[in-house]
């Protein structure tokens, strides 16, 4: 097991990647716990849930809403939950997503902490603090920064994942690669049937890896004022391509990435080698590459971006593998891209 520390503003969050589900019970406090997670989640492993009551949502997106925080909330009343009980969110990104915000607003905020379930949410969704759900079909639209007590990361878990999860998750560890880690993104390239056979070693390392680039990132910049920012690399285009088509977020930002690569050669930052480099090794872990889009569509996305200040956006460009930079650029700029670069308009 390895352990990383995120000292936030308010709380220090304890990430444990290696730690199994079924020792649950030696990170829960003596008051009173509550369980959150969703019906597959609970059917195969309500056995290694410690014996507390268990709120029980639906899967995929389309749960991830003010309407199941309102479930939930509704629920932690009926438990008869005060400020000193503690919420644990079982599951993948969106149950971790929806708890930690349902956590953060039931009476101004109680405890909470999560165990990761899938690859996505281990690298990703359950580190750094962002809770929060959609609203209109638009992505995370609505929630807050708050850091959970601790993160359980059960790589064995990973184990009963279909091969499109692994994908998705992997998307995110290239994503870090790419803005932070020239070392890891060539581990990955090495590594990249094991990582999608599930070798334990080699996915401990990418789960520990990620990790450790993530809490770093979100310590120096916890709100994302800053440096933090670079963690959206590939996330404003991704997130369109997620509204349009309804894919999985890591297909999306695979694509999303794939984009922000082209726009960083075109504004001369990577080379054209660079490029080819990046989409090689996301087709060999089996994500999506190729951007056939109307335009339209992705310039009316990506207009609601969270990222944006006005009539501009923080943009996130590659200056080589393994080194990012954010720019502020107009949506002027970044719409003539998407046109000059999207078939179909």
């Amino acid at each position: 097991m390895e352990t990383f520390h995120v000292n936030g503003q308010s709380k220090r969050s304890s990430i444990y990647v290696g730690e199994r589900l079924k020792n649950l019970e030696n990170y829960l406090p003596s008051s009173q716990v509550v369980i959150v997670t969703d019906e597959n989640l609970k059917k195969y492993y309500q056995k290694d849930f410690p014996d507390v009551p268990v709120i029980t949502i639906g899967t995929g997106e389309k749960i991830k809403t003010l309407a199941t925080i309102e479930t939930i909330l509704k629920e932690l009343i009926h438990y008869s939950c005060d400020r000193s009980s503690f919420i644990v969110g079982i599951g993948g990104g969106i149950v971790c997503d929806i708890t930690g915000f349902a956590a953060s607003t039931f009476l101004r905020g109680v405890d909470f902490g999560f165990v990761s379930t899938s690859l996505l949410s281990q690298v990703d969704a359950s580190v750094g603090g962002k809770n929060g759900v959609n609203l209109e079909s638009y992505k995370n639209m609505v929630g807050v920064f708050n850091q959970p007590e601790f993160v359980i990361c059960d790589i064995e878990l990973l184990n009963t994942l279909p091969e499109k999860e692994i994908s998705n998750g992997l998307a995110e560890i290239v994503k870090h690669a790419l803005i932070c880690d020239a070392n890891l993104f060539d581990f990955i390239e090495s590594n990249k049937q094991k990582a999608l056979n599930l070798d334990y070693d080699t996915i401990f390392r990418l789960v520990a890896d990620s990790v450790s680039i993530k809490s770093q990132v979100v310590q120096q910049d916890e709100k994302e004022s800053g440096e933090r920012r670079k963690l959206n690399f590939g996330h404003t285009i991704g997130h369109a391509i997620e509204k349009i088509e309804k894919a999985g977020h890591g297909r999306a930002v695979a694509m999303g990435m794939v984009a922000a690569a082209e726009f960083s050669q075109a504004r001369q930052l990577i080379s054209r080698d660079d490029v080819l480099r990046i989409q090689s090794l996301l087709n060999d872990l089996n994500l999506p590459t190729t951007l056939n889009y109307n335009a339209q569509e992705i310039v009316s996305a990506a207009g609601k971006d969270k990222k944006k200040q006005g009539t501009d956006l923080f943009y996130v460009f590659l200056e080589q593998i393994g080194k990012a930079r954010v720019d502020k650029i107009s949506f002027t700029e970044m719409n003539e891209f998407i046109r000059s670069f999207f078939r179909g308009f």
